[in-house]
């Protein structure tokens, strides 16, 4: 058994206390760029072995019938056929209307009553973090409660690895697991002394290591801290394993043969295998850019060239980079179906559970109101030239005073004759939303994403902890903004909380708290489970500038559809998350069939 006493600094309701560089952003964590240049090298330059091959197509005309179809088409919402041609559907309606275009390539698939809706849309993740840590075991709260659930599981792999090879884990997060705040080389050595261990915090700031790996890096008592960042000591001045920022996580991580010889594309197109699996036919990368620029452009032509790719992709660039993108002239809109710029991607502030985002008042136990990592008056230039230039702006703002500076610098936009709301203009995770915030969206037509995962896994901290009762009841407003007539998504920001379009939908519908389900966060705020269906299919696909061609099963559009085992109007609520995806298909092609390996690269 491990020892779990040691460095613990325990809440009274068994967690941990929150700090600012812990559980900071994860998405644009200084480790990610630092590891990747340490391992894959340069993205434009890095090596793929993926072969161009031509993309699968539909074969013959395709009848689905004896179906349950949820078409989200307002104007003819259910259906019990369709008839998909050349992958796109040509019929949604009756069963005998559908028998008319049989022809002699015509395939029947008897759905067997199950239920079908479009593909589902993920609006907001970060792809190549994602692919970067997709080999990495999850050892975080949502599968351990505990430090100690998560060590025995970490003794698992490591058993059923060949010795010398390296493990390595991630989403480790005291904020949400009991136990000590560290995970120590003591603590590490005692899983295996055979292997080189390497975990990542979930905030991707912070990494820990056995000795192993320690001496694998070369790391001792003599060894000086990189510039930026630290390697944490103990009192003898011997390294503890512990390793904060990204250039120390990187002396460690670039011994990783595992991950420097692996092909990034390849990862790339195993996250969106995943993603498939789970029913999204497309995701959004919202912040293409932050770890290597331009560079990562060249990564994504590969994805599109090789014919690979199970999932549509669309993406915006990261207002970091801006000078990158200045330079290699995109523009919004470039692409196509398949993968297409569509937004410019602003970080304003950091997180809630973090204590760095941005707010009006101070925390409840802090003596700080949060970080503007932009000024007002900086955002408001920046809305202005890249409304100018025709972008769709997506604003990450967690705080009500970065929303208030984020609807200041939209409304100062509108004032000067910018499209706004033609632009689809949006506000990423928007958590702590006023009435007057309500309001304004409404008016200015600027629609918000909402990081639904928040209620469910933070719900509590934010309650309890963070902003007490009151404010915390302005999180993830959805029911607010749904009766305002403002157009919203939910989304994962995987890495973050791991993708999972009916995890969403629970979580908008039933607002259950993690630690404390019989307590939901604002009942007020639960969303129906037809609004929250709509926020993860056509609504999304409106957000990403996309519902001309995808988010609902209409006659012209492609057919991205899934097909579920059951409705998720039809079961309990606290049981749609648990809906197996019994396929997803793309573009009339079978990509995902439960228990099968099916599409490309498979």
């Amino acid at each position: 058994m491990f020892d779990l006493t040691a460095g613990a600094d325990r809440r009274p309701d068994g967690l941990f206390a929150l700090g600012h560089d812990v559980h900071g952003c994860a998405c644009c964590a200084p480790m990610l760029p630092a590891v990747l240049e340490a391992t894959y090298g340069r993205l434009d330059v890095a090596p793929s072995g993926i072969a161009r091959v031509p993309r699968p197509a539909q074969v013959g005309t395709l009848i689905l019938v004896n179906a349950s179809i949820l078409t989200m088409n307002a104007l003819a919402p259910e259906a019990e056929a369709m008839v998909i041609r050349d992958g796109r559907v040509v019929h949604v309606g009756r069963r005998d209307e559908a028998k008319a275009f049989a022809d002699g390539d015509s395939v029947i698939v008897d759905c067997g009553g199950r239920t079908v809706l479009p593909g589902f849309i993920e609006p907001h993740l970060h792809l190549i973090p994602i692919a970067l840590l997709e080999h990495c075991e999850n050892l975080g709260p949502f599968r351990y409660p505990s430090v100690n659930e998560a060590l025995l599981a970490l003794s698992r792999v490591t058993a059923a690895t060949r010795a010398g090879d390296w493990v390595v884990g991630r989403q480790f997060d005291p904020s949400l697991q009991s136990g000590p705040r560290e995970l120590t080389r003591d603590l590490l050595d005692a899983v295996s002394d055979t292997h080189p261990i390497l975990i990542y915090n979930a905030s991707l700031h912070i990494a820990y290591c056995n000795s192993f790996a320690l001496k694998l890096a070369g790391i001792g008592a003599d060894t000086p801290n990189p510039s930026g960042a630290e390697i944490g000591r103990e009192a003898d001045g011997s390294p503890n394993g512990v390793l904060k920022g990204g250039a120390a996580i990187a002396l460690v991580a670039r011994h990783n043969t595992a991950l420097r010889n692996a092909d990034p594309a390849e990862a790339c197109l195993a996250v969106l295998r995943r993603a498939n699996r789970v029913g999204f036919t497309t995701v959004c990368d919202q912040g293409t850019g932050l770890m290597q620029g331009a560079a990562e452009l060249a990564l994504y032509a590969r994805l599109r060239e090789s014919g690979a790719m199970t999932c549509r992709f669309r993406y915006s660039l990261g207002d970091a980079r801006a000078a990158d993108w200045d330079r290699a002239g995109i523009a919004c809109g470039d692409g196509d179906a398949w993968m297409r710029a569509t937004g410019w991607k602003i970080v304003s502030d950091g997180s809630n559970q973090g204590l760095t985002g941005l707010q009006r008042d101070p925390y409840r136990n802090a003596d700080h109101a949060g970080i503007a990592y932009v000024q007002a008056d900086a955002l408001r230039d920046k809305v202005l030239q890249r409304l100018a230039e025709g972008w769709q702006v997506a604003i990450h703002a967690n705080g009500d005073r970065a929303i208030d500076n984020t609807l200041d610098a939209f409304a100062a936009a509108a004032a000067a004759g910018l499209d706004v709301a033609g632009r689809r203009c949006r506000i990423e995770h928007c958590s702590i939303l006023h009435d007057e915030h309500i309001e304004r969206m409404r008016a200015l037509g600027v629609s918000p994403s909402f990081l639904i995962g928040h209620v469910y896994w933070w719900g509590q901290a934010f309650r309890d902890v963070i902003f007490g009762p009151d404010k915390a009841a302005l999180l993830d407003r959805t029911a607010a903004c749904e009766t305002a007539g403002i157009r919203w998504t939910l989304h994962s920001d995987e890495p973050v909380t791991e993708m999972g379009p009916l995890r969403c939908i629970q979580n908008a519908v039933t607002r259950a708290l993690w630690r404390d389900p019989e307590h939901p966060l604002a009942p007020q705020e639960c969303v129906s489970v037809e609004a929250a269906l709509r926020a993860m299919t056509i609504d999304a696909a409106w957000q990403c500038h996309s519902d001309h061609e995808i988010g609902s099963l209409e006659v012209g559009k492609l057919a991205d559809f899934v097909v579920l085992a059951a409705d998720p109007r039809r079961v309990p609520v606290d049981q749609i998350g648990a809906i197996a995806v019994e396929q997803t298909w793309v573009e009339g092609v079978c990509v995902h069939a439960r228990g099968e390996a099916t599409g490309p690269g498979h």
